[in-house]
Order: structure tokens, then sequence, then C-alpha cells
């Protein structure tokens, strides 16, 4: 009982508060010991009670979750996850939030009228004890140095080349700083960051605004060419396949696969059957195992796989099941990462 993780509840809904303190308080590893319904009562709470992780609504009286949040993280960083609505406003709050040092964000839970029960219940659970568990960005990190490799010059001719990347928690975050280095000419690359559908093209967007590279959300059909990334949107698979001497993707309304929709694993798979030694994986921060199979049949395939360290991840876990199956070539960290990649494939 003295180990079990401490939650606090920031929301201005009491019925939020009261099913919130429900769900978390009905797992043995976490109490709920206490809520807010506004930053003021949370900054006092939060110095009280010691909290290991903060669940924070965005929209709320007298100062909103982003402004809080941005206070909180200079001056008391601790594990934050945001109760999102599944909109493009929320979607466009939430990456904010997640860019403030949000390490993660759940849906607004949902009663199921014919039952009672919470349909994200588990999920939720499980999302709120990874981010209590996480390693919490410093504000410092975000404002780091590109990677010294972005100031050479490059040349690729190895345009056949193709880097697959997975990502989960604090994916949104890693995926900025390894692909804002990369030169416009870079091979093609394809990602799978789990997200639901409103949420992945906005996403895009924020990065292709960041990148020298151009980043869209992908659709069936897409080209995988030089200079561009393709992210898999949300609600659907996304897998590389190959049309005589060029590579495409093809995304569809598929199953969950590892519970999540896109998966790491269908992208990863795909890439082992249509590329063999012309991928490059990379395993990137997030919780559970999504990828580490994948990541295998690619290394058994031929290609060469990195996996992102302990001290840079938020959460180890996708990238530690990889490394487990031995289908990892290298472990770097996240700010190495870029480096590696370029060394890889171009010549000074």
């Amino acid at each position: 009982m003295a180990n079990r993780l401490k939650v606090l509840i920031v929301d201005d809904s009491a019925l939020m508060r009261q099913l919130l303190t429900q769900i978390l308080g009905s797992d043995p590893e976490l109490e709920v010991v206490g809520t807010a319904g506004d930053p003021f009562a949370a900054r006092a709470k939060i110095k009280a009670l010691n909290p290991d992780v903060l669940t924070l609504d965005i929209e709320m009286p007298r100062m909103d979750g982003l402004t809080f949040l941005e206070k909180l993280m200079r001056g008391h960083p601790m594990p934050v996850i945001m109760i999102s609505s599944l909109t493009d406003k929320g979607a466009d709050t939430t990456l904010r939030a997640l860019s403030l040092g949000a390490i993660d964000y759940i849906s607004k839970p949902k009663v199921d009228v014919s039952n009672g029960t919470v349909e994200q219940a588990d999920e939720i659970v499980a999302k709120v004890k990874a981010v209590a568990r996480a390693r919490v960005r410093s504000a410092s990190a975000s404002a780091a140095p590109p990677a010294a490799s972005s100031e050479k010059k490059y040349q690729f001719s190895a345009t056949h080349k193709v880097v697959a990347i997975g990502a989960s928690t604090g994916g949104t975050e890693a995926l900025k700083e390894l692909l804002s280095p990369l030169p416009a000419d870079f091979p093609g690359i394809v990602i799978v960051q789990h997200m639901p559908e409103a949420f992945t093209r906005q996403f895009s967007e924020r990065l292709d605004s960041l990148c020298k590279i151009r980043v869209k959300e992908a659709q069936d059909g897409d080209r995988i060419l030089p200079g561009h990334a393709l992210l898999a949107p949300g609600g659907h698979q996304m897998a590389v396949v190959r049309r005589g001497m060029e590579y495409g993707v093809h995304v569809y309304r598929g199953e969950r696969v590892n519970r999540h929709l896109p998966s790491v694993d269908v992208l990863f798979s795909s890439c082992a059957r249509s590329m063999g030694k012309n991928a490059l994986g990379v395993l990137l921060t997030g919780m559970g195992a999504d990828g580490a199979k994948g990541m295998l049949e690619m290394k058994q395939a031929g290609s060469f796989n990195i996996a992102q360290d302990e001290s840079t991840s938020v959460v180890f876990g996708m990238p530690r099941e990889a490394i487990l199956l031995n289908a990892v070539d290298r472990v770097l960290p996240l700010g190495h990462i870029p480096d590696a990649l370029l060394q890889r494939l171009a010549s000074v």
C-alpha cells in the first residue's frame, strides 16, 4: 500500500473528477490522493500532497491548463497526463501541451449507459501508471541545438533506402528532435506514432513546419520519396509495398495490432517483407512492446536497426523489448540518432 503511485486529478468538472477517481482508485497500484477544480487549488495540493502524477484538464476557470502546465514545468517539473477531447481543437491544444512538457494524454472517459462501464478505463489506468514512472523532460531539452551533423554537406547515393520509425509515449517531441536536423534531400521516411485519428494531420503539419524535409499524413498509394516523411494516419494501419523499382504505402482500415491502430509492428513487418536490407529501423520512446517483433523481422531480413536509449526515453518500454529480442544493432541517445543515420546512409 505504501508504494502505490499517488495521483492528483485536476479538472473543473465534478463529474469528471468523480469518474477519474473511480477509474484510477480501482487499481491496487494507484492512489488518488486528491482532486482540484482549478489550477490554484491544484498548486496548493501539489505542495501538500506531493503526487507522483497529475491528470490535467485544458479548459478550466481562472487559469487554463496550458498556462498552468507551462508554469508548473518551469517551477516544479513532474509527470503530467492531459485530459483531451478528440477534436481538431483538442488535437492542437494537446500537441501544444506535449511541447510544454506533458508526457501523454488520454481522451475524456465516457460511460456506456447500457451497462455502466467506462469504455477506456483499462487504457486510462495503464497510461497513468506509465506516465507516473516516466522520465520528465527538462525545459532545456527542447531547446537543445541540432546535431552537429546537420552543418555538414552529405550526398545520398542510396536513394532506394528507406528509414522506418516507430514511437509512442514521448514520441511527439522525440520525432521533432530526430527529424529537424535532417537535410532536405534525406532518403524517404515512414513513421508510426501512436495517435488517435483527429491528431495525426495536425501533428504532421507541425513537424513539416519545423523540418527541412517535407512531412505529411500518409494517404493510400503515396510514393516514398527522398526528402519526404509519411506519417501513418490515426485509425489506420500503414504498410510499405514495392511497386516495380519504387516503394509506396498501403494505408487501410485494419484491425488493431498490439491494441494499436496504427501499429509499429505492422509497418516494420511490411518493411521486412518489401525492403529487406534497403530498410533502416528506428524505435523510439514508448509504452509497451509494439514494434519489437517487427524490428526483429527487419533485422532477420537484413536491415540496420537503432533503438533510443533509456536515459533519453520518456518511457523505455518499446526500445527495451526490441533490445531484449536482439533486434537492435545500436542503442543511442536521441540526440545521436540523426548523426548515426546520416553516417549510415551518406558520404561526406
